[in-house]
């Protein structure tokens, strides 16, 4: 029987070192000041700033919090105590909102001088990538009947056409031919809308994509398209790297969002388009290690009410002239690429986020 090596405390030290920086929790150390001693790599992903310029920063300042959740703190710190927070919503560095559960407790160093541990579990995430997942399933699920729906349609569609192609053939009557002829042009604008509504039908063509050159495409287009009164402001993060995708099927999906925004504010209002990187996001159930984050922000009146959750499901508008497939198929082709677009909507801002993976085949099941 093989004996077992004792610890030693380097070694305990580098387990603990380990646990502690493989933990999807995040993990913030802060001395009896309050001020940051240690985050673990989780922490990091969820500040996007490294450790370094972190370390020593007061505990108000990183998570913004206000005075009776202060006083709780500095009262585990005083009592030893450990108190828990469900739910609680915390602002980082004074910008990003989460949503997180929150476990608080006091230690000792080896000063036997008091700490504070406070180890946090992100709930927003884990309730949007409910969302997502739901959002998805719908989503196909309403494809699928849409599809089936639609090739019922074209069958007696085209036998309709093909008989009225016959009948103008057979009349003489070159008023009665008027007739004939609505029938035929009729049937293929249903056709043309049976088409639309099946969504892409050619898979993408991927290869390496710049996303600036993609929406410097989208602005030149829209711009071109003589919406005078829409000012497009740009945000762009130029460190973001390529993406794989089809170059004309990101085109369009951006442009179908942009001019929905356009329409949405009648022509007239601010657009930003802006990029960033996402680290460690997780779309649908799988987990990318980056992500580009392309925004569409508007100033208009915002997604009415009734129809939020349906916004990417055919058919459905606000508009009264809108045929409510632009968000539709911009989202079909988003998907195509392993993404998802949202939106979060209010009265004088709505955004739009289209999230691709970055490193796309370099992912992992949740």
């Amino acid at each position: 029987m093989n004996a077992v090596a004792p610890m030693t405390d380097k070694t305990d030290s580098m387990i603990k070192q380990r646990v502690l920086d493989t933990l999807h929790s995040v993990v913030l150390l802060f001395d009896r000041n309050l001020r940051l001693r240690y985050i673990n790599p989780a922490g990091e992903m969820l500040f996007a700033v490294s450790a370094p310029r972190l370390l020593g920063l007061p505990l108000v300042e990183l998570l913004h919090i206000d005075a009776p959740m202060l006083n709780a703190l500095q009262e585990v710190l005083t009592t030893g105590h450990p108190i828990t927070k469900h739910e609680q919503k915390l602002l980082l560095l004074a910008q990003q909102e989460i949503t997180v559960d929150m476990i608080v407790t006091a230690l000792h160093n080896d000063q036997a001088e008091k700490e504070l541990m406070v180890e946090m579990n992100r709930l927003d995430r884990l309730l949007r990538i409910t969302r997502d997942e739901s959002l998805v399933a719908q989503q196909k699920a309403t494809r699928e009947l849409l599809r089936g729906l639609a090739h019922e349609v074209k069958n007696p569609l085209g036998g309709l056409r093909g008989a009225a192609q016959l009948l103008e053939k057979e009349l003489h009557d070159e008023s009665l031919k008027d007739y004939t002829r609505v029938i035929i042009e009729e049937a293929d604008r249903l056709q043309n809308l049976v088409n639309r509504i099946l969504g892409p039908n050619s898979m993408p063509r991927k290869k390496a994509v710049n996303i600036i050159e993609v929406l410097e495409r989208v602005r030149s287009l829209v711009l071109a398209e003589k919406h005078t009164a829409i000012q497009i402001q740009r945000d762009y993060d130029p460190s973001i790297p390529d993406v794989t995708a089809d170059p004309d099927q990101l085109i369009q999906a951006i442009l179908n969002i942009v001019r929905n925004a356009c329409q949405a504010m009648n022509d007239k209002g601010e657009i930003r388009i802006r990029t960033r990187i996402l680290r460690k996001y997780t779309i649908g159930q799988e987990s990318h290690r980056l992500a580009a984050n392309i925004q569409i922000i508007d100033n208009g009146p915002g997604v009415p009410e009734n129809i939020k959750e349906q916004i990417f499901f055919p058919m459905i508008t606000g508009r009264a002239d809108g045929t409510g497939l632009g968000l539709s198929i911009a989202q079909t082709l988003i998907q195509q690429h392993g993404g998802l677009i949202e939106c979060d909507s209010k009265p004088g801002e709505t955004i739009f986020s289209i999230i691709l993976p970055i490193t796309a085949g370099e992912h992992t099941h949740d």
